[in-house]
């Protein structure tokens, strides 16, 4: 399934329970404390989708860039943004290939955005905002936890909304360290400790 496949208006449709405005608002203040971020800092938002972080900090006083690989989620974060009063670059583009040079304060990689490629793509996404981070800057990446994934874990989960329905089908692959969604889909969990460890050897 290609990336345009599932990151669309359905997937906004039928998630958007779970990222409303009081989550964001949280996430966001969590956001900020975690990078310790002021008015002014330089945030570089990986796979900022609609813009829901990246337009709260701004609304702070962080100086955001968004980065997101779909033009229709950049269109609606824009949209946010105007409509919040508050200016963020929104960038289309490929976290693997990033076009800047020590120029952020802060990366941070939000809502499991990291991942989804094999490791030494993820591994050059990590090493693409290391290079994209001024010195002392910092990266924060939110990802899903192994072992809560595996306590609740299903094979297949229904979702309901308005009398609409969408089927998502689950499996994960331990040995290769892959959670597979849908026949097609695979989200791979990346071992992020391990490789942060080796993108800093290598960042020396």
């Amino acid at each position: 399934m290609e990336r345009e496949e599932v990151f669309d208006e359905d997937y906004l449709y039928f998630d958007d329970r779970l990222i409303d405005d009081e989550t964001s608002d949280a996430e966001a203040e969590l956001v900020w404390e975690l990078l310790g971020l002021t008015p002014g800092s330089e945030v570089l938002d990986l796979a900022c989708g609609h813009g829901r972080i990246a337009n709260r900090l701004a609304s702070r006083g962080a100086r955001v860039t968004g980065l997101d690989a779909t033009p229709a989620f950049l269109e609606l974060a824009r949209a946010d943004a105007a409509a919040r009063g508050v200016e963020v670059e929104y960038v289309e583009g490929d976290m693997r290939e990033l076009p800047w040079s020590e120029r952020f304060d802060a990366v941070l990689s939000w809502f499991t955005s990291f991942g989804y490629f094999e490791d030494d793509e993820s591994r050059r996404v990590l090493a693409e905002a290391y290079d994209s981070l001024r010195p002392g800057g910092e990266l924060l990446i939110e990802n899903n936890n192994v072992a809560a994934l595996m306590r609740g874990f299903v094979p297949a989960h229904v979702n309901e909304r308005d009398g609409n329905f969408m089927l998502d089908r689950f499996s994960i692959d331990l040995p290769r360290g892959t959670h597979p969604h849908d026949p097609d889909h695979r989200a791979r969990r990346a071992d992020a400790q391990l490789l942060l460890r080796r993108a800093a050897l290598l960042a020396g």
